[in-house]
């Protein structure tokens, strides 16, 4: 469902979240004395938006948390609660996906199997606005790309001709 822009600017979270927009913030912010699985209701409760996202699902999406969904959060590596986290996101149902760093701090193989979930979901059709550092992770995943530095756009472009365009992407990445 695509609707007119609409500033949400000023709107208190919940109001966001009741509108569609789902955050994965870097920071993660898990409930880390709540169990997986309360972790994934506070994210359902929260947006009550219709849709396909339920902690069944996301425990489908996200295996390791089904099998820990009795273990509370701050128990989990920092890779499970990055999935914990955006699987908590999904529970509302968002329209739109903002993931704010998803691979900081992460392990080699986590990356990977992180941007191998969020594939999914983009392959699903949820719409995904991805800030990230790890340039060979965002290309991965990115049909645009916006190059910033110091606040400034420096490059906004085709995902798909910034990989074809090595000169291009070493000079930006030297910004």
């Amino acid at each position: 469902m695509r609707r007119d822009p609409e500033d949400v600017t000023g709107w208190p979270p919940h109001r966001i979240a009741r509108a569609g927009f789902g955050y994965v913030p870097e920071d993660r912010r898990i409930f880390a004395e709540l169990s997986v699985r309360e972790n994934l209701e506070v994210g359902a409760r929260a947006a009550r938006r219709p849709g396909p996202w339920t902690i069944e699902t996301v425990g489908d999406l996200f295996p390791i948390l089904k099998e820990r969904r009795d273990q509370p959060g701050g128990f989990l590596s920092g890779g499970e609660q990055q999935m914990l986290t955006i699987a908590r996101t999904l529970t509302g149902n968002p329209e739109l996906l903002l993931l704010d760093e998803p691979s900081e701090g992460l392990a080699p193989l986590v990356v990977d199997t992180l941007r191998d979930k969020i594939a999914e979901l983009k392959a699903q059709g949820l719409t995904i606005l991805l800030a990230e550092q790890r340039v060979d992770f965002a290309l991965a995943l990115a049909d645009r790309v916006y190059v910033l530095e110091k606040g400034m756009i420096r490059y906004s472009g085709a995902a798909a001709e910034l990989r074809k365009d090595r000169a291009l992407l070493d000079r930006l990445l030297s910004l």
